[in-house]
């Protein structure tokens, strides 16, 4: 106890110090810098680990904050066809871990001088386009926009990662003026399409009609030629038995008078054409058809 007594002073003392070299003892995180002014000046850059610093004459100004970071600007400009549209840009950044002086020292306020570059590439490059050409080039837009920014920075211990045009965004009425557009312009090819079908099927059925009709025609002349072929044969077999061509042919004619009215009777559907006649006037009919047989015959016999 008196040993504790005596030496309390020397304790008291000694607990001063620790307390003070454990408060000047601090642990940067990860990806992150410490800047540490001397009196005032400039001393040193502090990495990510536990670092000490001297007692009432070292101080932390600032941590730097190393990790990609994103800044988001809307601009407001006019196309050359004399269009306002919004434009969004996003730009991601980084500080150079090499370059934690510049960034701190050389520049007051890095967000401001970013948004200043935007504001300007993007006011000079979308004026020279028409609305479409921004949609379609923006990409151009967002290289042009780190090209300047990277040229601008690099003094200042900043790396641009990436440019991007997020949002384009014309006025309301120039949205739907440019959706009535494109669906006039989708109705005019689909017009274009069902033209082209309808003249398709217009042509077949014309070739299948044509068609149709040609093997119409070939049928009716087959038809016809084996019916010739019929009555030849008929009045040969007539002839054979000692029937004259003249009767011959009143019998074929009376055969064929019976066959079409057993045709027109055995169908519910047959339409018959009843023309004005007197009591004669199937004998007169039927002696016409012989007479114009006979002289046929009579004809082919002379010619032969």
């Amino acid at each position: 106890m008196d040993f504790i007594a005596n030496n309390l002073g020397t304790f008291f003392v000694l607990f001063i110090l620790i307390g003070i070299l454990l408060a000047n003892v601090f642990v940067v995180k990860q990806q992150t810098s410490v800047i540490i002014e001397r009196l005032g000046k400039f001393h040193s850059v502090r990495k990510a680990g536990l670092n000490l610093k001297v007692p009432f004459i070292d101080s932390k100004i600032f941590t730097m904050n190393l990790r990609i970071q994103q800044l988001d600007v809307n601009v407001e400009t006019k196309t050359k066809d004399d269009v306002f549209v919004k434009t969004k840009i996003s730009v991601q950044y980084q500080v150079l871990e090499h370059s934690v002086y510049e960034a701190y020292y050389k520049l007051q306020n890095p967000h401001t001088q970013l948004t200043s570059y935007i504001f300007d590439v993007v006011r000079a490059e979308v004026p020279k386009m028409k609305l479409d050409d921004v949609f379609e080039k923006k990409d151009s837009i967002a290289i042009a926009i780190k090209q300047e920014l990277q040229e601008a920075m690099e003094g200042y211990g900043y790396f641009i990662v990436k440019a991007l045009v997020t949002d384009i965004d014309p006025a309301e009425e120039v949205k739907e003026a440019m959706n009535r557009i494109n669906a006039a312009e989708r109705a005019k090819i689909a017009a274009g399409y069902e033209a082209e079908a309808e003249k398709i099927k217009i042509v077949a059925r014309a070739r299948a009609e044509a068609e149709s009709k040609k093997l119409q025609g070939q049928g009716i002349a087959d038809q016809r030629r084996e019916i010739a072929r019929g009555l030849e044969e008929s009045v040969k077999v007539l002839n054979g038995v000692n029937i004259g061509s003249q009767e011959a042919s009143a019998l074929i004619v009376v055969t064929q008078h019976y066959d079409t009215l057993q045709a027109i009777g055995s169908s519910t559907k047959s339409n018959l054409i009843l023309l004005p006649n007197t009591p004669s006037a199937a004998n007169d009919m039927m002696s016409n058809t012989i007479a114009s047989f006979v002289a046929a015959r009579e004809s082919k016999d002379k010619l032969s």
